[in-house]
């Protein structure tokens, strides 16, 4: 019988206007590789669209990455939005630049974890599985 929690259903985008893309391309691959599903949005994504998409896509959960200082905008957003379309128990990750005072609040917020750059990729992996 498979491991349920290695084939996880998780939903990686890029909201706001931040182009950098890299890292949660890097992401992306490494979950993939360690045999989750992954849907990767792309750049310049709304809130309502990465929850629509999240809903539809039947996802545990969302993977938000920010470098460009919209993360106490957009994260939260994302939190809401998913609350009111009754979809609470997909969880919110993110990462990228966030000062860690910012981080305590995403936290409390609702966001199960963040990740900084240097983070290693086997880290994450391990996180989402052990959700």
């Amino acid at each position: 019988m498979a491991d349920e929690k290695k084939n996880r259903r998780v939903l990686l985008a890029k909201p706001g206007l931040d182009g950098h893309d890299r890292g949660v391309k890097v992401v992306a691959r490494a979950l993939r590789d360690a045999g989750m599903e992954v849907i990767y949005l792309g750049l310049h994504q709304t809130p309502e669209q990465i929850v629509q998409a999240a809903i539809e896509e039947d996802v545990e959960v969302v993977g938000l990455s920010s470098l460009a200082g919209a993360h106490m905008t957009i994260f939260p957003k994302v939190i809401k939005l998913l609350r009111e379309r009754g979809a609470s128990d997909i969880k919110v990750m993110g990462g990228g630049i966030i000062p860690g005072e910012d981080m305590a609040e995403l936290e409390r917020l609702g966001v199960v974890r963040l990740f900084t750059p240097g983070t290693l990729t086997s880290e994450i992996v391990d996180f989402v599985r052990g959700l």
